[in-house]
């Protein structure tokens, strides 16, 4: 029976390919890599830079480890799944994770600003801070990031640590914290 679900999921992954395949052939190279990156960016599917497409894609090398953005199975992390996997409970951490995502998933920059956070907040489908002007140099004071000016922020060790280290944290029975109830004297 297992043999059986992964030829029908083989097929339908060659399904998909030939579907693609067929609906890129009419199209010259930039109008392909449009369509790429907007499929990619819709998928939330980070890019390693320009793709080169050629009529013929080399073999992988045998013995090549996937790529640092990549689990075992060759498929890319998305932010969505980096959130659903470390579960910050709070802006200040899901600014770190952004960070961190952006320069080490993606490897795309080591700084982030305002306009990333909405960006991946919303990719992430985290619920967006009532103010994102103030979310990045909250999360500074916070002492997960360091600023660079301009709007622009780096993650520090201590943000590096919380997001590698520190999430998902453990559930801790809440203990109310409230003042005691005074007993009456009789």
């Amino acid at each position: 029976m297992a043999k059986s679900n992964r030829r029908r999921s083989g097929d339908r992954e060659l399904d998909a390919i030939n579907v693609i395949l067929e609906a890129l052939s009419g199209l010259d190279g930039e109008s392909m890599q449009r369509v790429l990156d907007y499929v990619f960016g819709r998928l939330s599917i980070p890019k390693s830079g320009r793709l080169v497409i050629q009529a013929q894609v080399p073999p992988p090398t045998p013995g090549a480890s996937p790529e640092p953005s990549q689990d075992l199975t060759g498929r890319v992390a998305s932010i969505r799944d980096l959130k659903d996997e470390k579960r910050p409970t709070s802006a200040n951490q899901m600014a770190a994770l952004v960070a961190y995502y952006i320069s080490e998933i993606q490897g795309e920059r080591d700084w982030i600003n305002a306009a990333d956070l909405q960006r991946y907040f919303k990719q992430a489908g985290f619920k967006l801070p009532k103010s994102l002007p103030h979310a990045l140099p909250n999360a500074t004071a916070a002492g997960y990031f360091d600023s660079l000016g301009d709007g622009r922020y780096r993650l520090n060790p201590v943000g590096y640590n919380l997001v590698v280290h520190g999430l998902p944290r453990e559930q801790k029975e809440q203990v109310p914290t409230g003042r005691r109830a005074k007993s009456k004297k009789r």
